[in-house]
């Protein structure tokens, strides 16, 4: 089982290498992440951007641009259009966002005629998270593309968080269902169907995973609170997972990690399109944006037995 990011890093460098292409691939965090999973040789990668605007920003970061496949197209629309016509034809395994809008960057992603997304599929988020004070990796959704997910789009996320909790090597990953209270209170939708999500897992329909629901984020993540509250379960203070009920639940709670816990590491990667998809922050670190990356590369790859 891998515990920490640079378990994973380990692991990728075992792997065969990935081809990333990075859409409007021009700003220094982006091309410095980038290049650094390029010198680890951990993938290979294509910035689409213009060539210009590249080779000033990796003469200020001081970084050869040989390093790099470039096509350079000049306007950001059309340079995000392409980075996902590479990955359609076969020139890539996985996708970055550059410094493209995110709004810009899902377009492309979710164009029914030249997208990614097959049919019928349901786009998500999985943010994978190493904090000083969790005693593991924790995987986190939807913090960034479905605003209410319903009770199906919640089973389909669910199995994108086993999963990727899988190609960790955690054989049985343990899900929280994140609400308000852990009391099952019929006029909280959360409540009922994190119930629901819960006796799905106990009859079989949902594979692969301990399930419980609802429970408090407090509950979810601390053993300690579980006592307090008598809540007796097998995921309580123990969660490899949190689903949250919410965009705005689940994003506040990716924000305040990444604002008040500076020794947090963090990864982000949009799942259910063809490939797995960077998609951070224009404001997150290089380290962030690599750590991306690199979970990337690892949902690439085979699943864990």
């Amino acid at each position: 089982m891998l515990t920490s990011f640079d378990a994973i890093y380990t692991e990728i460098t075992s792997l065969p290498k990935k081809r990333l292409v990075v859409a409007w691939g021009v700003d220094a965090h982006s091309i410095s992440a980038a290049a650094a999973a390029v010198k680890k040789g951990l993938v290979e990668t294509t910035l689409v951007g213009d060539r210009e605007l590249i080779g000033k920003t990796c003469a200020g970061e001081n970084i050869d641009p040989s390093i790099f496949n470039i096509v350079s197209i000049a306007e950001e629309l059309p340079a995000v259009a392409k980075a996902v016509e590479l990955v359609n034809t076969g020139e890539g395994d996985l996708l970055m966002k550059g410094l493209c809008s995110s709004d810009k960057y899902m377009r492309a992603i979710l164009n029914k005629e030249k997208g990614l997304l097959p049919p019928k599929a349901v786009l998500s988020h999985i943010t994978l998270m190493a904090h000083e004070y969790y005693h593991k990796l924790l995987l986190v959704s939807d913090i960034a593309v479905i605003p209410v997910p319903d009770l199906h789009q919640k089973t389909v996320i669910v199995g994108y968080l086993v999963n990727t909790a899988r190609r960790l090597g955690i054989t049985l990953p343990k899900v929280a269902v994140v609400a308000a209270t852990e009391q099952v209170l019929p006029g909280m939708p959360a409540c009922v169907e994190g119930a629901i999500l819960a006796k799905m897992v106990d009859r079989g329909q949902i594979p692969g995973c301990l399930l419980d629901g609802p429970l408090s984020l407090d509950v979810s993540i601390s053993k300690e609170a579980a006592s307090i509250k008598k809540v007796k379960s097998e995921v309580a203070g123990d969660a490899d997972c949190l689903l949250f009920p919410n965009l705005e639940a689940a994003n506040t709670f990716y924000k305040t990690i990444t604002q008040l816990s500076p020794k947090a590491h963090i990864a982000a990667v949009v799942v259910g399109a063809k490939v797995p998809c960077v998609l951070s922050s224009r404001g997150d670190t290089a380290e962030t944006k690599l750590n991306s990356i690199v979970l990337a590369a690892l949902m690439s790859g085979k699943v864990k037995n």
